[in-house]
């Protein structure tokens, strides 16, 4: 509907009063009344005091809106009906928050911005009656959609050689309580080298149910062509491990097994012990790398006998890389790539201290994580060359590989 003469003349003398910081607020709110009431006489079938034939109802006065937009608070009126109702299709119900304006808080949101923080944000872009934390949460609950279709998303089209498996803790509140909740992450590099996030979840502990039930909501999905996976020595991930990757080779990450020794050796003796056993990953292959674990733990059994005993039990588990290229080592003897994935999560999360629930968590989470996936994906550089992967994946990318090296109990 075009505005008349008058109308527009009537526009302009309010834009010559207002304030410069005013003009483009008080342009946006009439622009935007203008589309309302347009559209509200298509709908009815007649303008303001026409009488016609097609009428299908008649309008009963306005009722006040906010909308909070970049430009500042809009000031509407919603036109209101007799019989029936009508809401503009310019705005949505129960969000007096534009588009614009949405995104940014948002972004905002998904940078580890608190709340608090959102609110000054929203106000400083103009939005005078700022942004309360609840509304903040509602805007930020569409992400579920996004998030899900990432988790639920197929993975048949790639062999993922190597799987990474780990978890961090997040603080949320179930059953009126605050509880520590895991929030578990699977990444991978796929068989021409590059990295992917494979799925998260969360739940209320690390215990073997729950990573089985993860691990085999990863199988489901299409996961399939795994030569080895790493992860620390939790019990229930081990066994779930075996159970959903029966063939697959287990590394146990070097990084967890040589912070478990230390806490058997004193202080004092720390950095002679972690120095001694860092030189068994620095030989040049793998008849070496055994036989250097079997001298240190040797070595260090004379006065330790404690750690010659842990070294000679995950002796396996903890050298399973050898099987594998050389030029791969240094990626895959450890979670430390995923590690940096859960700092992460954490520097996000940290900013919100206590979720609402454990839903507001794997939402923060999983946005996170996409938000990771996606840089992976337009990354130049591979996480391992696609010459040296093609040394390890199998021609036939939907079968399962024959085992390297058994997971041991």
């Amino acid at each position: 509907m075009a505005l008349s003469q008058s109308a527009l003349l009537e526009i302009l003398d309010a834009i010559k009063e207002a304030d410069v910081a005013d003009r483009v607020r008080e342009s946006a709110a009439t622009i935007y009344q203008a589309l309302i009431e347009a559209e509200l006489t298509s709908v009815i079938g007649a303008e303001p005091h026409e009488r016609t034939g097609a009428r299908t109802a008649q309008r009963n006065g306005h009722r006040p809106r906010t909308l909070s937009t970049t430009a500042g608070d809009l000031d509407l009126r919603i036109p209101k009906l007799r019989t029936g109702s009508f809401f503009p299709s310019l705005l949505e119900r129960r969000r007096r928050v534009d588009q614009a304006l949405y995104a940014v808080v948002m972004e905002a949101y998904l940078h580890g911005v608190s709340t608090r923080k959102v609110d000054d944000l929203v106000k400083a872009l103009g939005v005078d009656t700022g942004i309360s934390r609840s509304e903040v949460s509602r805007i930020c609950a569409d992400l579920d959609e996004e998030v899900a279709a990432f988790r639920g998303r197929s993975l048949k089209e790639e062999a993922y050689p190597y799987v990474f498996l780990d978890a961090t803790y997040c603080k949320a509140r179930v059953n009126r309580r605050v509880v520590s909740q895991a929030v578990v992450v699977a990444t991978a590099v796929r068989a021409d080298g590059n990295r992917e996030v494979l799925g998260f979840d969360v739940g209320d502990s690390e215990d073997g149910a729950f990573w089985t039930a993860f691990l085999r909501s990863l199988r489901a999905r299409g996961l399939h062509g795994v030569q080895l996976v790493i992860s620390d020595a939790h019990e229930g991930l081990k066994a779930a491990i075996g159970a959903v990757f029966a063939g697959a080779a287990w590394q146990r990450c070097r990084v967890h097994f040589l912070r478990n020794v230390l806490t058997r050796v004193p202080k004092g003796n720390a950095e002679m012990v972690a120095a001694a056993i860092r030189t068994i990953f620095a030989q040049p292959d793998a008849q070496h790398v055994h036989s250097q674990l079997d001298m240190i733990a040797t070595m260090l059994g004379r006065q330790f006998p404690t750690v010659e005993t842990m070294l000679t039990q995950a002796k396996a588990d903890l050298l399973a890389f050898t099987t594998f290229p050389v030029a791969h080592w240094k990626k895959i003897w450890s979670t430390n790539p995923l590690e940096r994935v859960n700092k992460e999560i954490k520097r996000r999360t940290d900013v919100v201290g206590v979720f609402p629930n454990p839903q507001a968590l794997l939402r923060l989470a999983g946005a996170v994580l996409v938000e990771i996936h996606d840089e992976w994906a337009v990354t130049d550089r591979r996480y391992l060359s696609e010459a040296s992967m093609k040394t390890i994946t199998p021609t036939a990318i939907d079968k399962e590989v024959a085992p390297t090296a058994q997971l041991t109990a």
